[in-house]
Parts: structure tokens; C-alpha cells; sequence
């Protein structure tokens, strides 16, 4: 009995670190899955690496964050990436893997971010007339937008929330 059990829990095992190896892939696409339908999405370019991006500043940084929790991606300096319909997108530099992370932000909340630092950029593609906020350390508005206008320059320093309906 204990060798049938042994023998069933490593086969066990052995599964699930197969299955681990051929789902596991790299941070490096351009959109999650949840973002690929073609039908609505917007495909853009990210800019070119900020010019005070500095690879030896890597070290000390800490990845840009946000929360709750929205799908996210990275994309390299003149790359392209998706945005879908119902979407605001961000991107904010990362000095951690020196690209633009992109964050996806699709359910309506007012997020908390983190370490988001210098210039960046934001797409809003949502629908419905709804209107966009960037909020600074005290809770004051610092902007207030509905979509439109393509791609535009932000600098996310004074940025400590994002609400996105």
C-alpha cells in the first residue's frame, strides 16, 4: 500500500512540474491574454527609454507597483504593445529590467501606486464616457481626463493614485 501511494504521489509530482515548465513564460509580452482581442484593441508604440535612465541606478530601485492588483506587462523602449477596449494603460519606467511597465488597468477601482517615478505615459481607451483621475500624496486631484487624445506624456512623481472610472 505505501509503495502504491509513493509511487502515485510521485507521479503526482512529476506532473505538476511538467505542467509548470510548459505554462511558464516570460513577463516580456506585450499584453496579457486577457488583453489579445484584436477586435478592439489599440496598438501602440512605447517611447524610447527616458533620458535619465541610468542602469547603474538599477541597483537601489524597486519596480514600479500597484494595488490592487491589475494585469500587467513589459515592453522594451520602441517596442509595440495592446491596448484593449475598456482600458486605461500606463506605462511607467522600470529601472529594475530597464523597459516600460505596462499596467492595464480594466476593473474600476482608485488604485494605490508605487514607485512610480519620472516621466511615462498613459492611454485611455475606455468606453462609456467615463471620466479618469490622477490623484497626488494628500488625496488632491491632479488631473482629471476621458478618453481620447492617443498616447500622452505624463510625470508620474507627484502620482500616488489612479482611479479609472
Amino acid at each position: 500500500m505505501r509503495v502504491k501511494r509513493s509511487i502515485l504521489g510521485t507521479a503526482g509530482v512529476c506532473a505538476m512540474l511538467c505542467a509548470a515548465a510548459f505554462t511558464t513564460a516570460p513577463a516580456q509580452a506585450a499584453a496579457p491574454s486577457e488583453q489579445s482581442t484584436a477586435a478592439a484593441r489599440v496598438v501602440l508604440t512605447a517611447p524610447a527609454a527616458p533620458a535619465a535612465a541610468d542602469r547603474s541606478a538599477a541597483l537601489a530601485a524597486a519596480s514600479p507597483g500597484i494595488s490592487p492588483y491589475a494585469p500587467s506587462g513589459h515592453v522594451p523602449p520602441g517596442g509595440g504593445y495592446g491596448c484593449a477596449s475598456g482600458n486605461l494603460c500606463t506605462l511607467v519606467w522600470d529601472p529594475t529590467s530597464s523597459d516600460w511597465k505596462i499596467f492595464y488597468l480594466d476593473a474600476c477601482h482608485r488604485y494605490s501606486v508605487s514607485n512610480w517615478n519620472g516621466g511615462g505615459f498613459y492611454f485611455d481607451n475606455q468606453t462609456g464616457g467615463v471620466w479618469s483621475f490622477f490623484y497626488g500624496s494628500g488625496g488632491g486631484e491632479l488631473k482629471r481626463f476621458q478618453p481620447g487624445g492617443g498616447q500622452l506624456a505624463y510625470d508620474w512623481t507627484p502620482v500616488y493614485a489612479v482611479k479609472n472610472c
